[in-house]
């Protein structure tokens, strides 16, 4: 089944030095581009990038991907403006994308001075999807859904492709998925989220609830309001910059009442 598309959909993955979003670095970045009428013929790129500080060896043991491999790549300083370039106007898709690869690309992004805006697209997470119909891994779900074992698992173009494949087969699989991009982003979404990584939420009454810790599950407006301090706290932690985005505008709109 071919993907039913109105606009072009970009499927990436990331290698990174780990797993902290604010901290950590991109080493590998891959990206199948597919736009309507030319679904048989995907724009595929893939490179890595130098991320200027050491790759842990426990990072290494995962990608594979060490300091010399990528000592004379560039950085994503360098790249990110053709890269932004490259995405802009398309929706976005990857598997455990909504929780990781988006909001760490946000981050590089970024500090590279680069202004890309994720929140004009939509977002399908074939992970999440995966996780509702048939909960394993992605190894798993290129075996169980398109009878192939996945060679080169956690290299980045290798875990794309299968991504892509395995959304398509599951398009094949479940007569009940919607073939659209809207319906599949609703779908393969967890929360409707403020902020990119889902730490602010809009709550039942289209209000900005705070999705996390002691105030989960309240209005951040009122938060804000009743303990001040609260958004110093956001702005010092360890949070992404969507995230103390999404907590200054609405600060900034209780002074504005």
């Amino acid at each position: 089944m071919k993907l039913n598309l109105k606009r072009p959909i970009v499927f990436f993955d990331l290698e990174t030095t780990g797993v902290n979003i604010t901290r950590d670095r991109i080493v590998e970045i891959s990206i199948i581009k597919v736009s309507p009428g030319r679904e048989e013929c995907p724009e595929v790129k893939c490179r890595r990038v130098n991320p200027e500080m050491h790759i842990p060896e426990e990072a290494t043991a995962v990608h594979h991907i060490s300091d010399e491999d990528v000592a004379g790549e560039p950085t994503f300083r360098q790249i990110a403006r053709s890269l932004a370039d490259f995405m802009r106007g398309c929706d976005i898709a990857g598997f455990n994308s909504n929780r990781f690869d988006v909001p760490l690309l946000d981050e590089e992004f970024q500090r590279a001075g680069v202004d890309f805006d994720f929140h004009k697209a939509r977002f399908i997470d074939v992970q999440t999807i995966f996780h509702k119909l048939e909960p394993r891994n992605l190894t798993a779900a290129y075996r169980f859904y398109c009878g192939k074992e996945l060679i080169g698992a956690h290299g980045a173009q290798a875990d794309t492709m299968a991504t892509y494949e395995v959304l398509l087969a599951q398009l094949d699989r479940y007569g009940e998925l919607p073939n659209d991009v809207a319906e599949l982003a609703k779908f393969s979404s967890q929360n409707d989220n403020v902020d990119l990584i889902g730490r602010l939420v809009y709550g039942p009454d289209g209000r900005e609830t705070i999705n996390f810790g002691k105030y989960k599950g309240q209005a951040a407006a009122d938060v804000l309001k009743k303990d001040p301090g609260y958004y110093s706290w956001i702005m010092q932690g360890d949070f992404p910059s969507d995230t103390k985005k999404a907590f200054t505008r609405i600060k900034l709109s209780l002074s504005k009442k």
